[in-house]
Order: C-alpha cells, then sequence, then structure tokens
C-alpha cells in the first residue's frame, strides 16, 4: 500500500455566514516502530512517505550507523507500521545510551546541552561555500513554492537540500526533525557529498534542527522563520551559517555571516 502525506476528514466549518459541512484536508500522522537486530529501538511518529530514507537518516543521526552500507538487511511493513534493520555488525542499541544528556564545551566555547550521540556526530563545519542574498531569496521561494501539502494542510513541515542556484531534493513531515532525517538518509543512500550544500527549511531554527543541520554535514541553514539562541550558540559553536526570517526580499543572518557574499556588506 503506496501511503500519503495526506488524508480527508469531514468537518463542520463555522464562519460569520453561519456553519457548512465541508471536507477538509488534514496531515497523516502514522507511527513506525524500528527494530535494530531484532530489539525494539524506537517508535517514530512520522509522515508516512519516505521511509526507507527515513529510517536510514534517523539511524546515522543517532550514531547507529555512519554510511548506508552498514546496513545488512532493511525492511518496511507499512501495513503494520513495522521497520526492520540488521546491521553488518550488530551492536547493542540499547535506549538508555542514545537518552544520556551530556553537558560539557568540547564543541566550543558554549557549554550547551548535548545528547551523548550528538556528540560522537555532529560535525564543526568548515564549508567553504558562499551565497549571495538574492539566491537565498531564490531558494527559498522554490521551497515554499513547492510546498503544496503544507499549504493545504499548515500541519507539515519541509526541508529541502539545495546548491547554491538549486533545489536538489525536498521532503516533508509532520515532524521538523523528521523531514531533516529523510534528507539526510536520502544523502546516504546515494552517497551524496553535502559540505558543498545547504539546507532550506519551512520551520524554526531550534537546536534540535541545528544539530541536525551538523550530523548532515551542511555549512548553511536557510528559514522562512525564527531561531532560538540555543540554537545560534551552538551554531556558532559548529561552525553552520543560520538565516532566518527570510520573507520576500529580506533576511537576518545570525552566525557566520562570511558565507553571505554581499557587496554591499563588509564580512
Amino acid at each position: 500500500m503506496t501511503r500519503k502525506l495526506t488524508t480527508h476528514w469531514h468537518m463542520m466549518k463555522f464562519s460569520g455566514q453561519g456553519a457548512i459541512e465541508q471536507e477538509d484536508e488534514i496531515a497523516e500522522e502514522f507511527p513506525l516502530t524500528l527494530y535494530v537486530d531484532g530489539e525494539e529501538f524506537a517508535t517514530i511518529v512520522c509522515s508516512p512517505t519516505e521511509l526507507t530514507d527515513l529510517v536510514v537518516g534517523f539511524l546515522a543521526s543517532e550514531g547507529v550507523i555512519r554510511q548506508a552500507d552498514e546496513l545488512k538487511t532493511m525492511s518496511v511493513d507499512e501495513d503494520r507500521g513495522i521497520a526492520y534493520v540488521e546491521l553488518i555488525r550488530p551492536q547493542s542499541v540499547g535506549k538508555e545510551y542514545y537518552a544520556k544528556r551530556f553537558i560539557g564545551s568540547c564543541c566550543g566555547k558554549s557549554r550547551q546541552f548535548y545528547f551523548q550521540n550528538d556528540v560522537r556526530t555532529a560535525k564543526t563545519s568548515v564549508s567553504q561555500i558562499r551565497i549571495k542574498p538574492e539566491q537565498v531569496y531564490s531558494l527559498m521561494e522554490t521551497l515554499q513554492r513547492s510546498s503544496v501539502d503544507f499549504r493545504n494542510t499548515g500541519g507539515l513541515h519541509n526541508a529541502a537540500l539545495c546548491s547554491v542556484t538549486d533545489v536538489l531534493a525536498t521532503r516533508a513531515d509532520i515532524g521538523r526533525h523528521n523531514a531533516l532525517d529523510k534528507l539526510f538518509g536520502h544523502c546516504l543512500r546515494n552517497r551524496w557529498r553535502t559540505s558543498d550544500k545547504i539546507i532550506a527549511f519551512s520551520g524554526r531554527l531550534s537546536s534540535e534542527v541545528v544539530l541536525k543541520a551538523a550530523k548532515i554535514g551542511v555549512g548553511v541553514m536557510l528559514s522562512k522563520s525564527a531561531p532560538t539562541d540555543l540554537a545560534l550558540s551552538l551554531a556558532d559553536d559548529l561552525g553552520i551559517t543560520c538565516v532566518g526570517f527570510i520573507r520576500g526580499s529580506s533576511m537576518n543572518v545570525y552566525t557566520h555571516r562570511e558565507r553571505i557574499a554581499s557587496p554591499d556588506v563588509e564580512v
């Protein structure tokens, strides 16, 4: 069965003109339980599309694998909502390890909170990419123009992997972290280089989002929304350029602005 991002629901719509019964398009929410080497590892509440990309990206983000070829077998049973993975080199994947917090200054000067697996998998960017403001606006406009399901439901996040000039792949999900994991999995499965890429994103730039970007390996994160202070501290430490409030022909560059090439601004 091929599932979709959205479904339809009958509802009663009230307005100043009264009430009318009509059909509404709703984002579908789907629980996917992941087993690794026969052990239940996690249940991911997600949108039921690109599930193979999601599983690969999630496992890489959690530090269970580094490359897609570390998987011996993988199967996804969409009807039952279960994914089965066998690793070429079986390891202990106890959930207690992946839930422990780490407090330290190993990633820079901010002494922020990390999960232990984040310390192992988040990479400091040394990307040499430079992008012009007009290219930033163009990428965000392309992402928003392609986000039909978001416009119809208001319940999805969209993420795109981009070059300086083009959107290369897009993924959508009810969870912002899932959308990024789907991109990560796509990159790993296709052996795409990421250090010269950019992520354009529909949601808020939270600390979780910045850490995902660091794990994927990009140097620039673009969003139409706001950042959080912890996200910016992490981005500063991890060498990631964060650009927020990209709307029309304006934007805010918060960290590592040297990658934004503008003849009008000295960087």
